[in-house]
Formats: C-alpha cells, sequence, structure tokens
C-alpha cells in the first residue's frame, strides 16, 4: 500500500496541526506530493516545510482548484479533515445560531463542496479516494456537544452515501471516527472532554497510523479506538441502554461542572 501512495496527489485540510498535520506527515512518508492546507498560513507553511509539501492556506471548502493546480493537474487522495467543535452544553439556554450554521458548514458542507469539485475527474477516470475525519461522536454522540455530535452524524452519514453510491465506480471512501485524540480541540473540549475523553486518548499520529491500516485493507469505517466498535453495536442492538448509559455520563458531567 506505501508503493501506491508513492508520488500520488495528496491534499490534507486542516493540517496546521494535530490529526490533519499528522495525516500529511505519513502520507508524506510514504512518497506522496501533499497539499498543506489550514486556515493559518503560517501553520499550513511550517508544515509543509518540514514534509516538503505545498502549503495552500484558506477556506477547506474552496480550494480544491487550487490544491489541483498545486499538484500539477490531479487529486489522487483527499482528507477532508478540518473541523470545528464547541462545548456548547445543551439546548436549553439561548440559542447560538451562528455555532450551528459554522458547525455545519465546517463539518458537513465542506465535505460536500469538496466531493462536488472532485467527483467529475474521479469518475471520469474511475478512481480517487475520499477520507472524512468524523469522530466516534458521529456513530455514538457526545455528551456536552450538540453542534458537534449532530455535525459529524451528518459528516458520517454523507461519507457513507458516497461510498454506496460511486463504490462501484472506482471511488474509495474511508470514515475515521476516534475518540479522544490529544490535540487542542481535546483540550478546549471542557469538562466533558476530559472525564470522557482524556481517559483513553490516543496521539494524532496512531490515527494516521489506523487509517493507514484501513486503507492497507479496503476498509470504509476506521476505528482508532477498538472499544467504538462495542459501543456502536450495543447503540444499534439496545438503544434504550445506551441512551440510559449516556445519560449517566451527562449526570457525572453535570456534578463535575
Amino acid at each position: 500500500m506505501v508503493e501506491a501512495m508513492q508520488d500520488a496527489g495528496v491534499v490534507v485540510t486542516g493540517a496546521g496541526g494535530g490529526i490533519g498535520a499528522a495525516l500529511a506527515r505519513r502520507f508524506a512518508g510514504a512518497g506522496a506530493r501533499v497539499v498543506v492546507n489550514d486556515l493559518d498560513g503560517r501553520k499550513a507553511e511550517a508544515v509543509a516545510e518540514e514534509i516538503g509539501g505545498i502549503a495552500v492556506p484558506g477556506d477547506a471548502s474552496a480550494i480544491v482548484g487550487e490544491a489541483r493546480d498545486a499538484l500539477g493537474g490531479s487529486i489522487d487522495v483527499y482528507c477532508a479533515n478540518a473541523g470545528v467543535a464547541f462545548a456548547d452544553g445543551d439546548v436549553g439556554g439561548p440559542l447560538d445560531e451562528k455555532t450551528w450554521a459554522l458547525s455545519w458548514d465546517v463539518n458537513v458542507m465542506a465535505h460536500v463542496r469538496a466531493a462536488h469539485a472532485l467527483l467529475p475527474h474521479w469518475l471520469e477516470r474511475g478512481s480517487g479516494r475520499f477520507v472524512a475525519t468524523v469522530s466516534a461522536a458521529g456513530l455514538i454522540s457526545m455528551v456536552g456537544a450538540p453542534s458537534y455530535s449532530v455535525t459529524k452524524h451528518g459528516a458520517y452519514a454523507f461519507a457513507e452515501w458516497l461510498s454506496l453510491t460511486y463504490g462501484h465506480r472506482g471511488l474509495k471512501v474511508h470514515a475515521i471516527c476516534p475518540e479522544g485524540v490529544r490535540t487542542d480541540m481535546l483540550t478546549a473540549s471542557g469538562t466533558a472532554g476530559e472525564l470522557v475523553l482524556a481517559p483513553n486518548a490516543i496521539e494524532p499520529a496512531d490515527v494516521a497510523d489506523a487509517l493507514f491500516r484501513g486503507i492497507e485493507e479496503d476498509r470504509f469505517l476506521i476505528l482508532p479506538h477498538p472499544q467504538t466498535a462495542e459501543r456502536y453495536r450495543m447503540r444499534a442492538a439496545d438503544p434504550e441502554r445506551w441512551l440510559a448509559g449516556m445519560n449517566q455520563l451527562q449526570q457525572k458531567v453535570e456534578e463535575h461542572a
């Protein structure tokens, strides 16, 4: 599989740090030509310089054309990694519609826009790989983060739809769904993140390694935390029990707030 990435054109959004930077490093280490995207141009340039990549700063929703040009006309792998998270607690207080709108735009619509720009070329040539950094919250929700949980469910659903719709036409899709990862996003996740995610948090490089194993095994669902699979099964098989357990977590967070 490493050989398959040699000289491949790869784009990673939100790659100025965290999981995105780890993905960029992993692809570059496999011999790919990597475009590093981030809203923070200095961070994008720093990672690009480190790995011998190309920095294309800006809004992840609108860089496909520039990234394609930077790679010489073709993108082979697109990692829709940029995301936002808010510890917005609940929706019982004042409704922050700006938070919800931004979450929807970055966590879902940026994926939709990228796919819209990428698919014509990929379907014409019969190959392409779309990697969506989702989150375990897209499978099993996350207490204390309603806008994040809802939009990550949307990101996962969109990745599923891409796969089931275009798999027979050469499109490979992977949905990465980690639980806690030691990034700035985890640090900013508040009490819920500290209690629920931090104890079993892994490094960003572990997420990148999990993706490469998933690519090697041609798997859609990438679970860097093995326990997520059992939690996902429980949610489907016994939703009442799963909801009761999640409510207990919610109460624990409230006790420590």
